[in-house]
Order: structure tokens, then sequence, then C-alpha cells
């Protein structure tokens, strides 16, 4: 069996936060004796192998002092390995299960979880599809809306688009990216469309959504392993001059990435309201297919309840939020590490493919000449 190990970085908007998450990892791995491989994924796209005892001020400058370039190949089986030199490639590192801490980006939508299971290394946090399926805001929402989960309307938005269906003011996020990056908050559609570019955030595509300043934020975490655990309900602060939505400085700025955001926790709410959230938790971590830690985003008022969004790889993997019980960081790593190993993310199969399609077809030069 080989070791495990924490990848963190990437070539997303969230850099930044998700080195410190590993870093997190990392160091409560250190401490239980259990030191892990550490791979930085620059913002640049390499990955290096650094001390997993670092500090954030290390990575200040892009790759620390003393780091490995390492190649990942995807072809199975595949991994990670020192660069090698001409005449001999390196052997692989023995990596039994990578603790994911990429936010954002091809770290969280889908992108370097394909290329992993190429290569047949475990890795915690969602598969594939529900990577795909968290980070898409315009998919996922259309998934609350089939599964009949209270959301509000959300709609696809291009410089064609005369209406949406619904009155300003407006939200205006990027369809593929975190929760709280290049979110801008309009009077009405003309200035929408306009921040399609101005924002290089929106560059990829862009869904609005109805501002309810009215609404508060409330949000839940959900492991799926050993079995569905639902956590402490938190309410975030916001901190922010304007104060109008909750912002990245109000969920990463503070020292330890969003273990360190200000918040009420647990969030003074009525029984009959966590008992909602609770049961729309539930509800939401089967639609979404939820692998390992996840956190759901709702919009509240006294009597009105909707599902936001969810972040598939959380910040500080929400460790913060299960208090109640309480779930130390190193049993909520050694059972994402578990069920890594125990619940594969694929299966792929040839079964079928047996050459009676091959056997039976015509010369395809003939048909193309």
């Amino acid at each position: 069996m080989g070791e495990i190990a924490v990848l963190f970085g990437g070539p997303s908007p969230e850099h930044d936060v998700s080195i410190l998450t590993g870093l997190q990892a990392a160091h409560e791995l250190c401490s239980q004796g259990r030191p892990p491989i550490a791979i930085y994924w620059t913002k640049t796209g390499s990955f290096v192998q650094v001390d997993p005892t670092l500090e954030a001020g290390a990575f200040l400058e892009g790759s620390p002092k003393g780091a490995t370039a390492l190649t990942l190949s995807a072809s199975e089986p595949g991994g990670f390995a020192p660069e090698g030199g001409r005449l001999r490639a390196a052997r692989p590192l023995e990596i039994d299960v990578i603790i994911l801490c990429t936010h954002g980006g091809p770290g969280e939508d889908g992108t370097l979880q394909a290329t992993l299971d190429l290569a047949g290394i475990a890795y915690t946090g969602p598969n594939l599809a529900g990577a795909a399926l968290g980070m898409d805001k315009l998919a996922f929402g259309a998934l609350m809306e089939q599964a009949g989960i209270p959301s509000l309307p959300r709609v696809a938005l291009s410089a064609s688009t005369t209406s949406v269906g619904f009155e300003g003011p407006y939200i205006v996020k990027p369809r593929f990216g975190g929760s709280s990056i290049g979110i801008d908050v309009v009077a009405d559609l003309e200035v929408a469309i306009a921040r399609l570019g101005a924002n290089p955030h929106l560059a990829l595509g862009a869904v609005v959504e109805p501002y309810r300043p009215d609404l508060a934020d409330l949000q839940i975490a959900v492991r799926s392993h050993p079995a569905l655990e639902l956590s402490a309900i938190e309410r975030p602060l916001r901190s922010g001059a304007s104060g109008e939505i909750l912002g990245y400085t109000d969920k990463y700025v503070g020292g330890e990435g969003m273990a360190s955001a200000p918040r009420e926790l647990p969030a003074a709410i009525s029984e009959q309201r966590e008992a909602e959230i609770r049961g729309l938790g539930a509800r939401v971590a089967a639609a979404a297919l939820v692998r390992g830690v996840a956190r759901i985003d709702f919009l509240a008022s006294d009597d009105e309840l909707y599902v936001n969004e969810i972040n598939t790889i959380p910040g500080s993997l929400a460790r913060y939020l299960f208090i109640s019980p309480l779930v130390p960081f190193g049993t909520l790593l050694a059972d994402l590490v578990d069920e890594a190993r125990q619940r594969p993310t694929h299966r792929y199969s040839a079964a079928g493919a047996d050459g009676l399609v091959l056997r039976g077809a015509s010369s395809i030069a003939a048909k193309l000449a």
C-alpha cells in the first residue's frame, strides 16, 4: 500500500485558498505522525513535490525552494513521478490515495478527477460527474428544479439576452466558478449584459438571478462516509463595506481560509428551520452525487428557504462545521481516505466491444472516395 498525498493549488482564482486548505490537511497528518506526500499545483499548471510542513508564506512567489518537479501520466498505471533524465523515466511515487484540496477551476470542475481516473489513482471528494455538476451553476439550478428542491430562478446570460423572466435588481455570476469570485449586483439587464465584457470571470459563461437583499446566507456541510452526516448550520457574516453579498474577502481573508471567516455557529434559527435545512441538505446530497465532504449554501428569510449552490470541495474541507457531534479533523481526513479506497469513482469496461461491428464494416476508404 502506498502513501497518502495531499494535492493543492492549481490554475484557478481560488489558488491561494486551495494552498491554505492543503497545508491544513498536510499539517494535520504530520501532527499524527503520518507526513503525506505534498503536491503543489502551480498557477501555470505544473506539479511539484514540496515539504508538507511548509507555511503559506513559502508560496508567495510560486514554487517554494527545494521543490521537486513532477510529471503526471494519465495512462494506467500512471501517476506522479519526479522528472527523469533523458535515458530513463523516473519511477512514479507510490501513492495510495490523494486528498484533493483543489478549489475552483480544473481542480473542482471534473478535469483533474477525469485525469486521475485515467491514471487509476484513488482520490477524495466528488467524482467527475459530481464535480462537473457542482461547478456548473446553470446545470445545478436545473437539477434542483427537476428534483423539486426550492431554488431561485437562474437563467443563462449572453449578449443577445433580451429578457430573463423576472425583475431586477440582479446578481450576475460566472456560470463555471466558485461561489464568491466574479459576482456583481446590478440594477437592470442592460448593466448585467455590459458586465459580460468587463468581468473576465464571465468569459466562459454567465448566469443571472434575482437579487434578494431580504434573504440571509445559511450553510451546512454534508459528508458521505462512513454514513451520510450533516454538520451544524452556520450563518456566515458579511463584513464587506457594502454587505450586499457574501464575498471572497468575507469567506477567506482571515488567516486560515474558510476556517477563520466570521460566522454565527451554530446559527440562531428555529427548530423548524433547522429541520427544513437538514431535510433539503440530504436531498441535495443524493441528487448532486455528493462524495466526500461538500457544503450546501442556502438563502433564507423568516418564511422562505432556497438552495443556492453546492461547493463540492469546500474551503478548509468544512472541518469547522462538524461540531455536533464533534468530528476531529484527523477523523474527517481518515474517513475521506477510507471512502476513496472503498468507493471507486469509475469502473471502465469494454464489455460488448467484441469486434462484430468491425467485421461487418465495409471499406471506409471506398465510402470516402
